[in-house]
Order: structure tokens, then C-alpha cells, then sequence
């Protein structure tokens, strides 16, 4: 994440002041390194800090940390120089550490491993401070007048001129992801989602392998994330119906700011719709097919399903569970008004309904591939590795649908729909993020296995490929908020 280009940065406060909007909340134990290109800020990577302590392979633990964090940050391929924030309780403990090298710096040892290896890379450090509790100060600075012990008051960062103008333009910084408190309550389930949500999975059931109810599925799935990111409500629901550790982060500037006009806005399902969405979340292919779908386009979505098998070579017979094979009934009714209903049709085309353009909201239509890329597959899309740059006009649409389903029942449908958004901030390079939201799918749904593969991709420090790319990268900051 860099900071919007028009906003100017004074002294180290202003620099320290912008690191918690750019990554959301105020690191606590962390390294955060910051690429600079000339003066301008570039990436951020936050880590979690090595335990402290001695030992005869510490030098080797250091050194091997140094060297992963240098991987993250060579992604920033602009980058010419680098800076370090090493966020602990160095209040407490400064001095007392066996890194100490008598100066006061506990984390004297990392930063010379960091350094010898930055420099290595082309990366010098520039600067570099230690953040505690209450205090901070330069951690290269001994001069007692300037960065004596314990250093000056955290409140200077808190109270910057940058922090202040962020606060102003609309940022925010919350809890640390993950901390008790930060997660929401669980919210009795709309009997008459839950209601819909049955019925529309006892349909399902014999159509998980039909090409017909697929495309059904996207095409309803298309006009939900459409108008989520757009001006206008989802289908507005008819009278009485109820709404009702070592994980990196990092990212560069991109594209992809969410749009204002949705911001706050609370995203209106009807128990239908809602039901409906649910229930298609259920089924792993098609859960996969639509996070495909907003990242890729819809023809990755088909094409991919195509790849893998995903559909019945014999169209008219089903297989139900247990292998028997059954006729298939007739069409399945839409949730929406329109000419949705009764759809059959394997047209590739979004239905013809009063949509916003998502063009108009800042990214492309959905199902629009570069003609200049070839379609790519499930695996390069959900590691970000294709296309090169993601619909993330598309995503923000799909996180704020996702969010509202699974704020309306529990179970299998609400852990895949928190497991897809602690993907989308995976996307985004928010590693904590996403993990938090892993956690909390599995809490909620023990076993769940989507949820279990991707916190395990994050725990080994994968960063996805979007967010290792500075021009495929989310942006937090929309490009014209300074």
C-alpha cells in the first residue's frame, strides 16, 4: 500500500502516522518495511517480529528472517530504497533483551541482518525507528538530547499532520484483526432466509452437475455483485420482507478503491435472494466458480468448469448423491422478477435487466477478459497469478454481498461465505486480515475445508501474485482522495 501521491510527508512522524491507515489497525509485535521509490513511499510489509532471546543459531534465525522479508519487498521492482518500523513493547523491555548491543536497542541484532541483507538487494535502509507503547525513537539515533531512552511520546505519531489529514479524508484505523471483541456476534438466523435457503438446496441437489443451473447460477450471481457495487439497491425485497502469526501483509498501489457511493451503505437482500445465494455456496464448484468470476470474468468461470468435469455429458439425467441416477426436473424457478425466471437458456450473456454499468463505478463489466489474455484457469486465479490485473471493482461488489449472507444464518453457507472474503483480503495482501477471517469460518464450521487450505497458504507466507505486483495491486486509497 503507498500513500496517495499528493499527500506530503514532513518528518518520520508523518511516515509512521500513515503506516496504520495503510494497513488498517496499529501493529502490535511487527516489523513493518516500507520500499521507497527516490522519495516517494512504495510497498508496505508488515511481519510478525522474531521471538527475542539468544541462543548459538540466533544469528542464523535473524539472518534467515532478513532474507524473507527482502523476497516480500523485491516485488516492489521500482523500488530503490527501504524503510523499518519495528512496532514492540520496547517501552518495557529496551535494553534488557539479549540482542541488546548496549545501546538501549533490543533489536539491534535484526537490524544489522536486516541491513547487511537489504543493502544487499539494492534496498538500503534509510531510516529506521522503534515504536513502543508510549514511546518511540530512532533506532539508529544515540544522541541523548534527540532519542535518549525512553524516546519520545507515541502521541506525536497519533497526532501527525498525515495522520490527521487521513482521518479527514475519510480513513480510519480499527482493532488488530483477530482480537477478542473484534468479531462480530452472531446474529439469529432469518427463519425466512433459512426457510429459502432449504428450498432452494433441495433444488440444487439433483443440478450440481447441470450446465443449465450453472449458468443460472452465475447469471444470478452476476446481477447481485452488479448491483452491490452500483448507485441502486439489490432487488428491493417486497413489504414484510426481513432484512435482516507470522502472517505477511503487504501490497502496492493499484487500482481497485472501493466506490463511494457504496461506502456505509447497507446491502438490502430479499429472504429469496438471499436463500438462493446461500444455498449456492454449498456447492464447492460453484462457490469456486463465482469467486473466479468476479476476479477473472465469467468466461474463466465457464471455461474452467469445462476444464474440470464439473458438468454431466448426458443432459438429461442427474446424479444424486449415492450414485443414483435420476430424470432431472423441470427448470428451477428464478429469485428474481424478470426474465430470469424459468431460464434454460445456455447463453453466456448477464441477463437483460436493469443494471448499473460497473464500468461507470471505475472497473470493467462483468465476464470482460483483455482480448489480448488468454482465459485462465481456477488455480492461477484464486493464487492471483491471472489475469493480470483482477476485476477489483467486481471483488469489493462480491466482499459486500458475501458480508451481508453471512450475517444471516450460520453453518456450512456462512463459512464459505466468510472463507471467500478472507480470500478477497488475501488478494488485497492483508494477510492478518484474511487469517482472522479463516479463524473465524472454522469456529463457526469446524472442518470446513476451503477454509483450512487457504489459511495453511498463508501461514507458509505466500503472498498472492496481485499483490506482489504494483500495477495489479489492490488500493486502499482511491486515486483521487489526495
Amino acid at each position: 500500500m503507498t500513500a496517495p501521491d499528493h499527500l506530503k510527508i514532513s518528518g518520520p512522524e508523518d511516515i509512521l502516522g500513515f503506516i496504520p491507515h495503510s494497513l488498517g489497525y496499529w501493529p502490535e509485535r511487527s516489523l513493518v518495511a516500507m520500499t521507497l521509490q527516490g522519495k516517494r513511499l512504495g510497498a508496505t510489509l508488515r511481519v510478525d517480529l522474531p521471538v527475542p532471546g539468544g541462543g548459538s543459531g540466533r544469528r542464523n534465525m535473524l539472518a534467515g528472517f532478513a532474507r524473507n522479508v527482502v523476497t516480500y519487498l523485491q516485488a516492489d521492482d521500482a523500488a530503490d530504497g527501504s524503510l523499518l518500523a519495528f512496532f514492540t513493547d520496547a517501552d518495557a523491555d529496551a535494553g534488557t533483551d539479549a540482542d541488546s548491543a548496549g545501546d538501549g536497542n533490543p533489536w539491534a541484532a535484526l537490524l544489522r541482518e536486516l541491513e547487511l541483507a537489504l543493502e544487499a538487494a539494492g534496498l538500503p535502509v534509510r531510516d529506521a525507528w522503534i515504536i513502543g507503547t508510549e514511546f518511540w525513537r530512532n533506532a539508529h539515533c544515540s544522541d541523548p538530547e534527540c532519542c535518549g531512552i525512553p524516546g519520545r511520546p507515541v502521541e506525536q505519531i497519533r497526532n501527525s499532520r498525515l495522520n490527521a489529514e487521513m482521518v479527514y479524508r475519510g480513513s480510519s484505523v480499527g482493532a488488530v484483526p483477530g482480537a477478542r471483541g473484534t468479531t462480530p456476534a452472531a446474529l439469529p438466523a432469518d427463519p425466512a432466509v433459512s426457510l429459502a435457503e432449504c428450498g432452494w438446496a433441495e433444488q440444487f441437489a439433483p443440478r450440481r452437475r447441470d450446465r443449465a443451473q450453472f449458468d443460472q447460477v452465475l447469471d444470478v450471481w452476476t446481477m447481485a455483485l452488479q448491483y452491490a457495487i452500483g448507485p441502486e439497491q439489490v432487488p428491493v425485497p417486497t413489504p414484510g420482507d426481513a432484512d435482516k502469526g507470522a502472517v505477511p501483509d503487504a501490497g502496492a498501489a493499484g487500482s481497485g478503491a472501493p466506490d463511494p457511493r457504496t461506502a456505509g451503505r447497507s446491502l438490502q437482500l430479499s429472504p429469496e435472494l438471499a436463500g438462493y445465494l446461500r444455498a449456492s455456496l454449498c456447492i464447492p464448484s460453484w462457490r469456486d466458480a463465482v469467486l473466479v468470476m468476479a476476479a477473472a470474468g465469467r468466461s474463466a468461470a465457464e471455461r474452467g468448469a469445462e476444464d474440470f468435469g464439473m458438468f454431466d455429458p448426458d443432459p438429461g439425467s442427474a446424479v444424486l448423491p449415492g450414485n443414483v441416477a435420476t430424470s432431472r426436473p423441470g427448470p428451477t424457478p428464478s429469485p428474481l422478477p424478470g426474465p430470469m425466471s424459468g431460464r434454460t437458456s445456455r447463453s453466456r450473456s448477464v441477463p437483460r435487466m436493469p443494471l448499473p454499468d460497473a464500468s461507470a463505478s471505475g472497473g470493467p463489466a462483468a465476464g470482460a477478459v483483455p482480448a489480448a489474455e488468454a482465459v485462465p484457469g481456477y488455480g492461477e486465479v484464486l493464487l492471483g497469478l491471472a489475469p493480470s490485473v483482477p476485476d477489483w471493482t467486481l471483488m469489493v461488489g462480491l466482499e459486500r454481498v458475501l458480508e451481508r449472507l453471512g450475517g444471516l444464518g450460520d453453518g456450512e453457507p456462512t463459512a464459505a461465505a466468510v472463507t471467500a472474503r478472507g480470500w478477497i483480503e488475501w488478494c488485497r495482501g492483508r494477510g492478518s486480515y484474511a487469517d482472522a477471517l479463516y479463524r473465524q469460518a472454522l469456529q463457526g464450521h469446524p472442518g470446513y475445508r476451503l477454509a483450512e487450505l487457504l489459511a495453511e497458504l498463508g501461514r507458509c507466507g505466500t503472498l498472492c501474485g496481485w499483490a506482489a505486483r504494483r500495477e495489479a495491486a489492490w488500493q486502499k486509497f482511491a486515486p483521487d482522495a489526495a
